[in-house]
């Protein structure tokens, strides 16, 4: 039987020659992990199975990300929740503040995740790591502690779907604008529990950080995960830091599909989630002129060093507006590091931004750049519910690196040409 990608990591993974969409299987699992919100909720379950120890603690890690440093009382409880069970079990991957980051570029930046793996987290956004050519999934604390104590965990075989990416991006053209074009045409459900499988010639011309842009924001359109093969870009960039052998799995000729859609990249302009769906997608052009109190520009999505570069290209030699506020946040300490070495952070500072320690807290609206009543802002971030980063009132919208930029400077969305004259190709 032909099979795509996931389907045949998930079946080397239940130990069966092959498996079909929709079919209960029971998988191993290579790797896992939990961050300070959702670690003590799988703790307590994990607890009331009376099991003594993780089923390997080299392959189960814990991440502080989202209220750390603690922003106030009840964090600081929940991370001292985590801490006495990762002191009380001994485990070796806890990453506290200071050497923490965002858990999804954090754990493939050190090679926890490699092509081949099942690897799950107690985050939606764990998707992430499809880039890679894994498969990777979000879970619920419950499922997670399960997973802690057998090393194994129910899934259902998802239906594929392939996203065929062609032609070269044009500048100010990114990851983050592809995956919100696809999903601005199938809607936040048009994946609904299936596997997003990307691919075509596009590839070649994007980065591994743009590849896991794309990746990250499967979940936005409702998928299981999103996986792309694992190429010599990927195994370029794995190998160095990849911490178990490396399994490529390539979907075959005759796969089967539910559906199949061609993306021309070519004539496509930057584009913005406009409020309050991730799915509500047009052209920064014509959203042209929205004043914009904050601009946010960093998470799991768009927190990595070519974020970084990208923006402060945008930045270079200008000034955010006085009436608005710009939030840089490196999605690690070694994206930090980097851009600190690059001198991107002096382009930050002397443009008025604020550079602070990696953190997720403004993408869900609770720490460090929570909006109020009736403000908007333009976030690099993945999601633009109503009330996601702060007051119901305000509103949200998603773009990439370069348009948050070009937004802070202009004070209001505009494209990136209109305060960059002379772009170079991205």
């Amino acid at each position: 039987m032909a099979m795509t990608m996931t389907e045949k990591i998930l079946a080397a993974h239940a130990g069966r020659p092959e498996v079909h969409p929709g079919e209960l299987i029971d998988c191993t699992v290579d790797f896992l992990f939990a961050n300070d919100i959702t670690a003590p909720l799988a703790i307590k379950e994990f607890e009331k199975m009376g099991v003594a120890q993780v089923f390997d603690p080299d392959r189960v890690a814990f991440v502080f990300d989202h209220y750390v440093p603690n922003k106030d009382i009840a964090s600081a409880q929940q991370c001292k929740i985590t801490r006495d069970f990762v002191d009380g079990h001994n485990l070796p991957h806890f990453f506290d503040v200071g050497r923490s980051g965002i858990a999804h570029v954090l754990l493939a930046e050190l090679g926890y995740v490699v092509p081949g793996d099942v690897f799950v987290g107690a985050d939606s956004h764990t998707c992430n790591h499809g880039a890679l050519g894994a498969f990777s999934t979000g879970v619920g604390s419950s499922d997670l502690a399960a997973a802690m104590a057998l090393g194994r965990l129910w899934l259902r075989v998802p239906e594929s779907m392939k996203f065929v990416f062609h032609g070269r991006p044009r500048p100010w053209v990114t990851g983050k604008d592809l995956i919100l074009k696809v999903i601005g045409e199938i809607g936040v459900d048009g994946a609904r529990y299936g596997a997003m499988e990307f691919c075509g010639d596009t590839l070649t011309h994007l980065t591994m950080d743009e590849r896991f842009s794309i990746t990250n924001m499967a979940v936005e359109a409702g998928a299981k995960n999103g996986i792309m093969e694992a190429d010599d870009v990927v195994l370029e960039w794995i190998r160095p830091r990849a911490r178990r052998a490396i399994t490529v799995y390539r979907s075959d000729p005759g796969a089967s599909y539910v559906d199949v859609r061609e993306v021309d990249v070519s004539t496509l302009d930057p584009v913005v989630s406009a409020p309050a769906s991730p799915g509500n997608v047009v052209s920064v052009r014509e959203v042209g002129g929205v004043k914009v109190d904050q601009c946010f520009i960093g998470t799991c999505t768009n927190g990595r060093i070519e974020d970084m570069r990208l923006a402060a290209r945008v930045l270079a030699g200008r000034k955010v507006h006085p009436r608005t506020r710009l939030l840089v946040i490196p999605a690690t300490p070694a994206v930090y590091r980097q851009a600190l070495d690059e001198g991107l952070v002096q382009i930050f500072l002397d443009a008025g931004a604020a550079f602070s320690t990696s953190t997720c807290g403004p993408c869900i609206g609770g720490h460090m750049g929570v909006l109020a009543d009736g403000e908007v802002c333009v976030s690099t971030s993945s999601r633009n519910f109503v009330g996601r980063m702060g007051h119901r009132g305000s509103k949200v919208y998603l773009s990439n690196a370069a348009v948050a930029a070009a937004a802070a400077v202009a004070g209001k969305l505009v494209h990136p040409d209109e305060v960059v004259r002379d772009p170079v190709p991205v």
